[in-house]
Parts: structure tokens; sequence; C-alpha cells
């Protein structure tokens, strides 16, 4: 191996001996890193085996030696190929062997020689070669002494921005005059590449030669400038961070002899406290500390120290080992549930029934809750009824539109203003790691590219799991086992069924009417009253008053609309007492439209008489259960079904499969098949802005289709739900419950339901099943005996009062 010692690399100018006669074959030495000109003396330290040869040979010889560059200086062996042709015949001056088996060569450039071909290859390269000849030096004109003398500036500027310019150095510079070895001079000295070193020594004119290292020099001139430029701003920076240093340092020894500490001092004390006091797990105590080490260590003002700040602040100020004492007394708590909520019953059963085993084990891990209903049901005010009862501290979050997966998890540290997610922050803001937390609109969660937050959520309700959750901003695990996570939602359809399976859903039907007026009487109407600055001794209202507002200015399983518009009424009265009016003011259903306007909703509308091509359906919507009136009727056409109403596929299909069981059976209702030749079918359901889908509606177009053909009406006391088959089968549906308290509150009195659903009238409020008639069915045949009323007589009649109109034409 041939390599350069740069701190002996020395450039001379001596005249080469007059009468020296240089051999055409000389043994020949790759070098690497370096490229050798005539009068440069170089020492080299030789390490491979053809190198030491070919040294060998020449030093028994005449010492000369041909010394070219190789292409790639990572080739330990290179090829005759891989060497460049035009190198430097050079003499060794000396040389010494080192006890490693390296040769140490001090060598002279001589004379500048191509290589002609290579007559040995194997344990040295030995080379026949030709002595390139420079053109005779040319008088030095007017443009050549301008470049020369550039070049020397640029060469003086060079080292003086590098701190190597002397005397000596300016001395020999000025007294060379041959445009070449100024060239080769000034080439050898500068922090070239290897190809642009070979591409100037291949030159051969002088003149182009000097102006090709001119051009090199600029170059090397404007980057040392930005490079002196860096290092004097880097240097001034560093000099004002020690004297900042400095002078922070007096500071600190000034409150010192003072007996004062200094802020940074107090805050590292008072984050060793914390972390002492924090009883934090192990692994979160040794990165604690950890963290508070590398604070120290760190400029106080510098970016890193607020992040790592920021980061020990989250890590003390969590409830690591901090819970609040289970006070569990269930007859308190059932009194506690029973003042705050009227009915419910089902739902206030078994959250005593947690209670009672959190009682008997407190090392249970419970299940996790999920609240399903109507908006406005009480969802919410059950998770803090059951805080209240445990004596724990209760968090809520609403989990509605979140997309990132960051929101549960945390974001990493490396990302700015980074943050734990909801569930550590959660933690953080009750100050104990017990809390009932309750997360509202699960069912509303979303999912985009930064990752699908329900994913996320697996982990922290799995009680398996829980117990080792990882937040990304702590990177540390942290026990969530004994929080108890309580889950609402308006329905179960969005939620993911992984998500969905590890959790206890308890279904909140709504209120029915007498549970809205008692409700009204005990918590909205003294709630709003006193939030209207209104004594209660000042408006009085009767129970038919508030059945009226139930009824006709709210339509709803919850409650929310309905203390809106008893707030509505307050506002009123307290308006009319800011005027100097004089109570008290009495609230009867003559005077609710002064006050409300007129009702909204006239549930009686569409029962004021049984009408042809009209049935009543049960829906189950987000808001609870609602009437579905669903109209038919027929027009001239070719026999075509034309649907309306927003239908969805499903009911689309039920519509098809109550128009085939009708054709299939038309001889039993009374009509002749031709009726289809020539007349369109139509169907409509209302609501035409409200898109509708699901199968139970099947019976309901059955009914209204076969009322419509047969001219029987439809009775209005009657709704009916069930999934209707080709064969004329009733198939069971779901959410009754729902159902049926819609169908009370639109004023119906008999229900049809399939057969299979008579296992869900146990869930029915017994009030509810006192006021509806529950008549189960198997068939169509049930259903149109009891949905469809006798032909009206007065039809008849009319056709016949016809055919004298017709004769006096």
């Amino acid at each position: 191996m041939a390599e350069t010692d740069k701190n002996d690399l020395i450039s001379i100018i001596e005249e080469d001996e007059p009468n020296a006669v240089i051999p055409t074959t000389l043994p020949m030495m790759p070098v690497r890193d370096v490229v050798i000109f005539s009068d440069m003396l170089l020492p080299l330290f030789v390490g491979r085996e053809k190198s030491v040869n070919a040294i060998e040979e020449s030093i028994s010889k005449d010492r000369y030696l041909f010394v070219a560059t190789q292409m790639d200086p990572g080739i330990e062996k290179p090829k005759a190929e891989e060497i460049y042709k035009i190198g430097t015949v050079s003499r060794i001056l000396r040389m010494l062997k080192l006890p490693d088996g390296r040769v140490k060569a001090l060598v002279q450039g001589i004379a500048k020689g191509k290589i002609i071909r290579y007559v040995r290859k194997r344990s040295l390269f030995r080379v026949k070669i030709e002595i390139i000849k420079e053109p005779d030096s040319m008088p030095v004109g007017l443009e050549s002494e301008a470049l020369m003398r550039n070049v020397r500036e640029y060469s003086e500027k060079i080292l003086s921005l590098r701190g190597e310019y002397t005397n000596e150095v300016g001395s020999i510079l000025e007294s060379i005059e041959d445009p070449g070895r100024l060239a080769d001079l000034v080439a050898s000295n500068l922090r070239l590449k290897i190809e642009e070193t070979q591409a100037i020594i291949e030159i051969l004119n002088p003149y182009e030669r000097l102006r090709k290292v001119n051009d090199l020099l600029f170059r090397e001139v404007e980057l040392s400038s930005i490079q002196a430029k860096i290092q004097s701003e880097v240097k001034d920076e560093i000099s004002k961070s020690q004297k900042d240093y400095f002078l922070r340092e007096q500071v600190r020894v000034i409150h010192k002899e003072l007996g004062e500490l200094d802020e940074r001092a107090e805050e590292i004390a008072n984050f060793k406290r914390k972390i002492k006091n924090a009883r934090m797990s192990k692994d979160a105590k040794s990165e604690a500390e950890k963290q508070l080490r590398r604070l120290e260590q760190m400029h106080p003002d510098s970016a890193e120290s607020s992040v790592v700040r920021t980061y020990i602040d989250w890590m003390v100020e969590l409830p690591w080992s901090k819970s609040t004492t289970d006070v569990i007394d269930i007859k308190k708590a059932k009194t506690t549930l029973d003042q705050n909520h009227f009915g419910l019953d089902k739902i206030k059963d078994r959250i005593l029934e947690y209670l009672s085993v959190r009682k008997l084990n407190p090392k249970t891990k419970g299940p996790i809750l999920c609240f399903v209903g109507p908006p406005g049901v009480g969802k919410t005010s059950l998770g803090r009824a059951i805080a209240s009862a445990m004596k724990r501290k209760f968090i809520r979050i609403s989990l509605g539109g979140i997309r990132d997966e960051a929101e549960i998890r945390g974001h990493r540290r490396t990302y700015i203003g980074a943050l734990p997610g909801r569930i550590i922050q959660g933690l953080k803001q009750a100050g104990s790691n017990n809390p009932v937390f309750m997360m509202d609109e699960i069912d509303k969660l979303g999912a985009d590219f930064r990752g699908d937050p329900s994913s996320a959520l697996l982990e922290a309700l799995d009680p398996e799991q829980n117990s080792e959750f990882s937040d990304h901003y702590l990177n540390l695990h942290f026990d969530l086992s004994k929080v108890m996570f309580i889950l609402t939602a308006n329905i179960t359809d969005t939620i993911p069924l992984a998500l969905l399976d590890r959790m206890e859903v308890i279904h909140l039907s709504g209120y029915t009417e007498d549970e809205k007026a008692v409700i009204a009487k005990k918590h909205l109407i003294p709630r709003q009253v006193k939030e209207n600055g209104i004594k209660p001794h000042q408006i009085k209202f009767s129970d038919g008053t508030i059945i009226q507002v139930i009824n006709e200015y709210t339509s709803e399983a919850g409650l929310r609309n309905l203390e809106r518009e008893l707030g509505s009424l307050c506002r009123k009265i307290a308006r009319r007492l800011a005027e100097g009016e004089q109570g008290p003011f009495h609230v009867t259903r003559q005077s609710l439209g002064k006050y409300l306007g007129p009702p909204k909703y006239y549930p009686e509308l569409d029962k004021e008489h049984s009408q042809v091509g009209l049935s009543t359906g049960l829906a189950w919507t987000q808001v609870g259960g609602e009437v579905l009136y669903v109209e038919a009727s027929l027009i001239n056409g070719k026999g075509e079904m034309i649907l309306t109403g927003q239908l969805g596929e499903v009911m689309q299909e039920s519509a098809r499969a109550a128009l085939s069981y009708t054709r299939a059976n038309i001889d039993l209702f009374g009509v002749k098949d031709a009726v289809f030749d020539n007349r369109d079918i139509h169907i409509h359901v209302p609501a035409g802005a409200i898109p509708k889908d699901g199968p139970s509606a099947g019976t309901a177009i059955a009914t209204a289709l076969i009322s419509a053909l047969s001219n029987r009406p439809g009775n209005k006391d009657v709704a009916m739900t069930g999934e209707i088959t080709l064969r004329g089968r009733v198939l069971p549906i779901g959410g009754l419950k729902e159902k049926a308290m819609g169908a009370l509150r639109a004023g119906i009195h008999t229900v049809i339901i399939p057969e299979k659903n008579k296992k869900d009238l146990v869930e029915i409020p017994k009030n509810v099943k006192r006021k509806l008639k529950f008549v189960p069915v198997a068939n169509m045949d049930q259903v149109l005996e009891l949905a469809l009323e006798p032909a009206p007589l007065k039809k008849v009649s009319t056709v016949k009062k016809r055919k004298p109109a017709g004769k006096r034409r």
C-alpha cells in the first residue's frame, strides 16, 4: 500500500541534473490518494507486495521509479487498466524498512511520463515509458503575467483563510517565473479530488494548465470564504454561549453565598422530590430519573430542555398509585339512582349488581358497560350517578368525530407539541387511577390515513390487557385495570365487532308519557324555574299542561326537547315578572299556546278516520321508535310499481315481496288479476326527505297495497311491524320495545307483532302494556283480518249515481 503522509508533503524547486539519463523501462508503483508532480518531494509508506518489489528493484539499480495514480483508491490489487497512463518518473532519495514489513521511501518527481506498455505484471509492475517533454517556455506576455499574478493572489488568499500563509511561502510563489512549474506547485498543494489533479497533470500546455489551476483556485477561494464565515459564526455563537454560561454560574455562586437557591437548582430539586413522592412503577421511576439527569446537563434555553421538562411534568403528575377509596352502600346507591333517574329499572338493577360484586370482591375485573339508546335518555347522567354512588372521580370525554389514533394513544415525543392521549390526560385531570371514565359517542368514531382509533381502544377496554396500556408519549406501561369504563352510543351498528365484543351492552329505550310527566315534575320544571330566576310559588303547572307539552310540542324518546320547551315557557314568565307583573302565573292547557305557539306535532292527525290505501307501520330510529305511514295508490299505467320516499334496498325488496304475495293470492281479496295489466301501483312512505330502510315494514306495505286493491280502509287504531315472505309468513323483527313506545306516543291502541316476538314482551314496561294491546300473528291472513275494515257501502252508491249522468250526456 502506498500512502501519503500529508504533514510531510513538501514541494521544492530545484534544477534537474543536466546529464541525468532516464531509462525507458522502469519499475512502476501505483499510488492512491495522491498525484505526484515534477519537482515534488514526497514521503510514501509502502505496504503492498508489488510496490515493495518495485522499490527494491529501483534501489538495486539506478533508483528511478515510475509513479502513477490508480483510478479507484479502494482497490487493493489494481490491474493495468485501473491505473492512469500518465504519471511521474521519480527518484528514490531515501528508503527505510519498518519492523512491520512496510517500507518508508522519500521520492522526488523528476519528469512527466506516459506508459507505453506493460513489460511485467506478476511480481511487480515493469513498464516501458515515454518521457513527455513540455513545449519550450515562451516569453511571458501581459496576459500570462496577469494570469500568474492572479494565481499567486488566489493562493495567498486561500492560505490566509486557512491560517497557513507565511512570508517564506510568498517568496517561493514570487520566485517562480515559469507558468507550468507555478501550476504544478499550486495544484500539488490544493485540496482537490484525484480526478481533478490527474486532469491537471495530463494538460501538456503550461499556459492551459495554469488557466485550469486558476479556475479551480477561484472555486476554492469561494468555498474557503464560506467555510471561514461559517466557522466565524459558530465561534461567535459558542463564545456567546460560554459567556452566558459563565454569567449564570456567577449568578448561581452569588445566590449560594447569599443563602438563596437559584431557579434552576430549585426546579431540579422539586422534580426530584416529586419523582420520589409519585410512587411510580420501577420502570417509570428509572425513566423519570434518566430524563432528569439529561435536563440537568442541558442548556436551560435549548429547545430539547423544554421537551424533557414537559415530559417530566407529565410523569410526576400522573396518578401512578393514587386511588380513591370505594364507599359502596347498596341501599344508599339505590336511593341515589332513584332520586336522579325515574324508571330505567332494569338498567339500575344491573348497576346495583355491579356495585354488589365490587363490594364483595374489590379486585374483580369488572365488565366494560356500554349504554345504548336515543339521545336525551340519561346515559351520561347514569355514569355520574355511578361515580357518586362509589365516591369515585368522574371523567367524561367525547369520541365523536375522532379520526386520529394518536388521540387515544398519544403522539411520539419527536413531534412538536406532542401530548399523551385522551385517556392519560383524563387520568391526570382526575388525579386518581380508578375513576369512572365515560366515553361518549363510541359509535361515531372515524378512521383515515392517520390510523383507526377504535383499534387503539381495544387494548384500553380489554380487562385482560389494559393493566399494561402503552401510551406513545409516555412510552411506558400504565395500569388501567382499576378504571371503570362506561361507554355510550346511539346505535351499535357502526361499532366494530371486535370492540363490541369487549363490552356489555345495556339498552335504554326511552321514557313513556307517564315517566316523562313524573320526571318533568320532579326534575325538569324545578331546574328550569331555578335557572330562570323564578320563585317556585310564582308559577304553577297543571298535570294536563305537562301532558300536552309532551304530546304536542315534543316527539322524542328522551327529554332534551321537553326541557327546552319548559325552559322557553319559563323565560316567557320571567319576562313578565321582570316587566312588573305580579304572579302567580298558572299555565293551563288553554294558555299554553300563548307561551309556546301552535302545537308542533299532531299525533291524531292521520287517525281522524280510516283511509283506503293507508296503513300504519312502526320504525326504529336513533332517536327511538316512530310510526311509519305507508300509502298505496292505483293509477292508470302498464302494471309497473313505483316506489318513493327514499326507500333503501332492503325496504324496496320488502315492497316487491309484498307485491308478489298480493298477486299470488289476488283471488282471496276479491280482485281480478287483470287490474295489474292497465294500472300502475304507487307505494309512498311520507317524510320523503328522510332515508328509510329495513325489513320490518313488509306487513305494513302489503296491508296498504291490499287495502288499495280491495277498497278496504286501513284501521286507524292499528299499527304493525314484521317482515313478510312470499308465502305470507310474518317473521320476527328487532327493537320491539322502542317501536311500542313510539306507537304509544302516536296514540295507537293495537299493535300487531310477529308470533316469534312474544318473548320480547317481557321487556315492555307494565304501564305501556296496560295501554297497548299486542296481537301476535304468524301470517298475513291474521294481519289483514285485524288491520283492514270492511269496504264502505258509499262507494257502491257513488258508482250507481254516475249512470244517469252518462245518459243525460
